[in-house]
């Protein structure tokens, strides 16, 4: 039986780590928020960041019983990067993980303006591995360092037309974490892409089959089954299985 499917090596994983705190990078909404709740629940502590504050994050903090804390940051600004490295001093991570993501709409490759091209990439390819190199060193050996993908980053099961940019950036973004794990094999982390499926949020439109409250338990049953596992980077779908490449 897989940790996945065993409640009780998952209980004796969280018995092992008693005061986890976790990094959401991206959690105002959608995902990134539900996300943030569940790990509350399961009793870790979590930073989270917000471009904007107030709002359903904040809310959120409010009610964890000073267990959610939240700070502004800007991803693609990597000042606001340093800051926050800054102001995380002395923090131990357990858990390192990064959410935000944008999408732009349904234009064809050659109909993307450069400037949105710009933007896509930045935000969702290069600030992610910006916001990883910064603070990788608050994540001790056995921690874990994750990132946001989709299956829509997958070369092999691009196989249907549309959202090319959106695409292409996860692609990207699962080539550079590629390139960061191979940079830092060494470091005892568990390095993760995460495909949580298609969700209904502002990013995967009111139609996706997928609610974030079904999905997110299932990523943080991954990220916790995971932990400690160090080795070379995984691509893991919501339940644990290989995504292929």
């Amino acid at each position: 039986m897989s940790a996945l499917s065993d409640p009780s090596a998952l209980s004796d994983r969280q018995a092992a780590v008693p005061d986890r705190h976790a990094l959401v990078v991206g959690a105002s909404r959608g995902l990134g928020l539900v996300l943030v709740d569940e790990l509350a629940r399961r009793g870790w502590r979590v930073t989270a960041t917000t471009r904007r504050p107030g709002g359903a994050l904040q809310a959120s903090a409010d009610a964890g019983n000073g267990r959610v804390s939240v700070e502004s940051l800007e991803m693609t600004s990597p000042e606001q990067v340093a800051a926050l490295r800054q102001r995380l001093t002395g923090r131990r991570l357990n858990l390192l993980f990064v959410n935000a993501a944008i999408d732009r709409g349904d234009l064809p490759i050659h109909e993307v303006p450069t400037d949105m091209f710009t933007e896509v990439m930045v935000t969702n390819a290069l600030s992610p591995l910006r916001v990883l190199e910064a603070l990788r060193d608050l994540v001790p050996p056995g921690g874990t360092v994750a990132v946001m993908s989709s299956e829509q980053g997958s070369v092999s099961l691009n196989t249907e037309g549309g959202y090319e940019l959106y695409k292409a950036s996860k692609a990207a973004l699962n080539q550079l974490m590629r390139s960061y794990a191979t940079r830092h094999a060494g470091d005892g982390h568990t390095k993760l892409l995460i495909d949580p499926g298609h969700n209904r949020t502002l990013l995967g439109g009111p139609d996706a089959p997928l609610a974030p409250e079904e999905s997110v338990p299932a990523v943080v049953d991954v990220l916790e089954a995971r932990a400690g596992v160090s080795g070379d980077l995984c691509f893991l779908d919501r339940h644990g299985a290989v995504v292929p490449w």
